[in-house]
């Protein structure tokens, strides 16, 4: 197959849909990458290292849309791309559909066969090609909210650790998946108090055997998330309906009550956002304010640190993009239900469930595209 990994164009987007190992792993069974020039370089992965794994470099995007049989990239495609995409082309990459009806359209018209990252699953449950980035971007939410609560920033001016003879700051994390564990491991180092919101009692139960009274769990509900709220410097919004537009958790009145200087650092906001005043930013200007309370709600959270993001996405991905060139996407899908569960838009019609409930689209079941 006729592999082709384009340069990302999305705002401060440095990741790279396949790192030179990757490549190797697809040239040595036989199939044949186009890299745009220049994919990697600014994570230190030059076109020299992509020629000697066997990768052809390719000096436009048109082109590589052209030649390729499967595109891979990492996030979603922006319009010019959608343009580019033609029926029978598989795309391979987080897409995050559910709040984006323009996305979702572009590809339904493209008669592509889409298969998101984000909605595919694993053997032991979860998502697995997600996971990374959740884990990037759950660590980095403690050190962005830390640096946003600084004075200069628009912050109160807190420390989350305090110092002696001064109350460390009051972390709360709504959520205690992949983004929100992560979360409160950095959280806990920091020497703040944390706080940890779910629904699941049998995750808090986990939780404080290995933490202890090193943080406080508490049952998710509208009383305990407002009162848990109220009384942050920082919250974390990590929660994920898989596929579906995130929940609204926290409402504009409740944010308009939050201590002013105060930090939200929306991490769901791929998926929509679980602060209702939240809305997509980027690192180029990664915070607004509502009602004093400083809004960091960057949709790509995980591009600011592209080389570490860059290897461990690839790690989770790189197997079912070997099963795709190899057996070609209807076998492929066939073979392994977890990949078929990543199937989100194929030949014009919407196979994924929530996508096609939140946007208003008919569902198509993936098992009846694939005879």
């Amino acid at each position: 197959m006729i592999v082709g990994v384009p340069k990302e164009i999305k705002n401060h987007e440095y990741r790279v849909g396949m790192t030179p190992p990757s490549v190797r792993e697809l040239t040595s069974r036989g199939h044949q990458v186009l890299v745009q020039k220049n994919a990697g370089t600014e994570i230190g992965l030059t076109d020299e290292q992509y020629q000697a794994v066997g990768a052809e470099l390719v000096d436009t995007a048109k082109e590589i849309f052209e030649r390729a049989e499967m595109i891979v990239k990492v996030k979603e495609p922006q319009p010019v791309e959608c343009a580019m995409l033609r029926p029978g082309q598989i795309l391979y990459t987080y897409l995050h559909l559910a709040p984006d009806p323009e996305q979702t359209a572009a590809l339904v018209k493209s008669g592509a066969i889409c298969i998101a990252y984000e909605t595919i699953t694993g053997a032991n449950g979860g998502l697995p090609l997600l996971a990374p980035m959740s884990e990037v971007a759950g660590r980095m939410s403690i050190q962005a909210g830390a640096a946003h609560l600084e004075k200069s920033k628009g912050g109160m001016g807190l420390l989350l650790g305090g110092v002696p003879g001064v109350a460390p700051a009051h972390i709360v994390i709504i959520g205690a998946g992949v983004v929100g564990t992560n979360a409160m491991q950095m959280a806990v180092g920091t020497g703040a108090r944390v706080t940890v919101l779910d629904k699941s009692i049998d995750r808090l139960r986990q939780l404080d055997l290995v933490y202890g009274n090193r943080i406080s769990t508490v049952y998710s509900n509208a009383q305990s998330i407002e009162e848990a709220v109220l009384s942050a410097d920082l919250v974390i919004g990590g929660v994920l309906v898989p596929g579906a537009a995130a929940p609204k958790l926290v409402s504009r009145n409740l944010i308009s009550r939050m201590k002013k200087g105060a930090v939200v650092v929306d991490v769901a906001i791929d998926q929509g956002g679980c602060f209702e005043t939240s809305h997509a930013t980027t690192h180029a200007e990664p915070t607004y304010v509502v009602d004093g309370v400083i809004h960091y709600c960057v949709a790509n959270m995980p591009g600011a640190v592209a080389r570490t993001s860059t290897f461990a996405l690839n790690n989770a991905t790189v197997g079912h993009a070997i099963a795709l060139a190899s057996k070609g996407w209807k076998q492929a899908l066939r073979d392994d239900l977890h990949l078929r569960n990543g199937l989100n838009v194929c030949e014009g019609k919407v196979t994924y469930a929530a996508v096609a409930h939140d946007l208003g689209y008919q569902y198509v079941a993936a098992e009846s595209v694939l005879n």
